[in-house]
């Protein structure tokens, strides 16, 4: 009897269990964004949740719970329910370069979620004011005759973007370009304009309105493809003659880790709708970012895995950790 009890109650369960799953989603999704509100990750997050909502058929809502680089917001999701109701909107920052920065953890970006996609992803650019050469070759140049004289700024130590311009050093054949951290793109876009640093390592969304107003050059975009926004930039590497220099400031949406595979694949399926639908794009190129329509579950956890193998040993050699 007790066996037969047993039974009874396990496939009880596990009928309740595909049943939830076949009726996801049947309330709100809290997709967290661990940034403040206003930012860049936020207004995208934001675009996103509201077609989801529509793709879904139940309102997907942003909070904000920002803090520690995002640590706090994305720990929070990590020991969420793995039910499909609290998601995260994580970037770069948040899932390729925490692991390898901070000395005390407090989620593993890979074991501690399941990705559901790469959603988008905003090239980093270089940027310097007018008094610098107007292309990326002539900079190098200028540098490799004067080293340690020109300075770049970024959003802050361990920041992707400033990681980006240690990689971009590295790459450009091992430049003396001092880092000046910032709280924030802002401020170091504003020390640029005043002539207070020679360059910054920037996103091209938040660096194209100053690069139009002719007030800064931009001289490289670091992406595969030259930016539909600016076609006329250079790439790094058509710039500087190589062939692996890509750097973008990724978006990802994860649930925590043991989240049932049914339910990260209709997050999926409907993600992948959502960012090929043509007005989302265009909507997204206008913010510089470009949409990635062909991310999967798999691809995701890859592409993670991938980018912290990549950064290590630049975060090694910048000699970079946080708290």
């Amino acid at each position: 009897m007790k066996k037969f009890a047993l039974a009874a109650f396990c496939l009880g369960a596990l009928i309740t269990s595909s049943f939830a799953q076949d009726s996801y989603p049947s309330r709100t999704i809290r997709l967290i964004v661990p940034f403040a509100a206003g930012g860049p990750t936020d207004v995208f997050a934001r675009q996103y949740a509201e077609r989801m909502s529509a793709a879904l058929g139940q309102q997907m809502i942003v909070e904000n719970k920002a803090g520690a680089a995002g640590a706090i917001g994305s720990a929070e999701v990590a020991r969420a329910s793995a039910d499909g109701y609290v998601l995260l909107f994580g970037t770069a920052s948040t899932h390729g370069l925490y692991n390898l920065l901070s000395k005390n953890p407090q989620y593993d970006s890979l074991k501690d979620f399941s990705p559901v996609a790469i959603v988008g992803s905003a090239p980093a650019v270089i940027a310097v004011n007018l008094s610098q050469p107007g292309d990326l070759k002539s900079l190098v140049a200028a540098v490799k005759a004067n080293p340690g004289k020109l300075q770049y700024g970024s959003p802050g130590t361990g920041t992707f973007l400033h990681l980006t311009g240690e990689m971009f050093k590295t790459k450009a054949g091992g430049l003396d370009i001092p880092h000046i951290p910032y709280k924030g793109s802002a401020p170091a876009m504003n020390d640029l304009l005043g002539n207070q640093i020679g360059m910054v390592i920037d996103t091209v969304g938040t660096s194209l309105q100053q690069f139009r107003g002719g007030k800064v050059r931009i001289l490289a975009v670091a992406s595969a493809k030259r930016s539909e926004l600016a076609p006329d930039i250079p790439t790094v590497n058509e710039a500087l003659g190589i062939n692996d220099f890509e750097a973008g400031l990724w978006s990802v949406v994860a649930a925590p880790a043991a989240t049932p595979a049914a339910i990260i694949e209709k997050l999926s399926k409907a993600t992948a709708r959502v960012m090929a639908d043509a007005s989302f794009k265009e909507q997204l190129g206008k913010i510089g970012i470009d949409p990635i329509t062909d991310s999967t579950p798999a691809t995701a956890r890859a592409f993670i895995q991938s980018e912290r193998e990549r950064f290590k040993p630049i975060v090694e050699a910048a000699g970079v950790k946080t708290d």
